[in-house]
């Protein structure tokens, strides 16, 4: 179905340069939450890559100062901690961690042989709102996309096989059409050409990935 294949992270990681460590002074526990970065991810994304033997590229510069998975558009680029940055801080911010990040993938995608698959690792918090989410695996995709569609459709239908006491489900936690790097993707691709999925794995199985992801593997291969 693919000639290429590429792994993205856009949370990989928590890390705040020294020089912005300040605004982290009064709550610095707030990076080891699911706020910082998805516990879990980082890890998955590495395995798939390595077993696969395809690139993976990631952002460990922590959501809380620029959000990787936002456009330049969305108010949610900037979080409570670094909204007030001067204008100037927020351009260095832009050209030195969210532009470089984003080009490099970009870049791949530009040169690989199409059709690529492109998968965007992330995890979720099992508890949202007070409310124990219903969903062990997430898989998130345009509908209006056919190629996303039928390899979501496949991707799903096997790991019900493979892992059948886990609730997978296609677009939850969070719909594949929400502001994000695959969805912008989509616009400079065609869509016969690109198939940008999220992979969304609860965070309760952060600790422990062996058996998901030797599953999740698995089905990739297949498809």
């Amino acid at each position: 179905m693919f000639n290429s294949v590429i792994l993205s992270c856009e949370h990989a990681g928590n890390l705040v340069p020294d020089q912005y460590q300040y605004l982290f002074d009064k709550e610095p526990e707030v990076l080891n939450t699911h706020w910082g970065w998805d516990p879990g991810a980082w890890e998955l994304a590495q395995f798939l890559a390595t077993q696969l033997s395809v690139p993976l590229y990631g952002c460990s510069t922590t959501r809380l100062l620029i959000e990787a998975n936002r456009s330049l558009e969305n108010p949610q680029l900037f979080s409570k901690y670094s909204s007030n940055l001067s204008n100037t801080e927020k351009e260095k911010l832009i050209e030195t961690i969210y532009r470089p990040y984003r080009n490099q993938v970009r870049e791949f995608l530009i040169a690989a042989k199409k059709p690529i698959l492109h998968l965007s690792i992330h995890t979720f918090t099992p508890i949202w709102n007070g409310i124990e989410r219903q969903v062990d695996i997430g898989i998130l995709f345009d509908p209006d996309q056919p190629l996303e569609k039928k390899f979501c459709d496949q991707f799903k239908e096997l790991l019900e096989i493979y892992l059948p006491n886990k609730k997978i489900k296609l677009n939850e936690p969070y719909k594949g059409t929400d502001d994000g790097f695959t969805t912008e993707l989509r616009k400079q691709i065609p869509n016969n050409q690109y198939a940008g999925i999220e992979l969304e794995i609860n965070q309760k199985y952060a600790a422990d990935l062996s058996m998901i992801q030797n599953e999740i593997l698995k089905t990739i291969k297949i498809i």
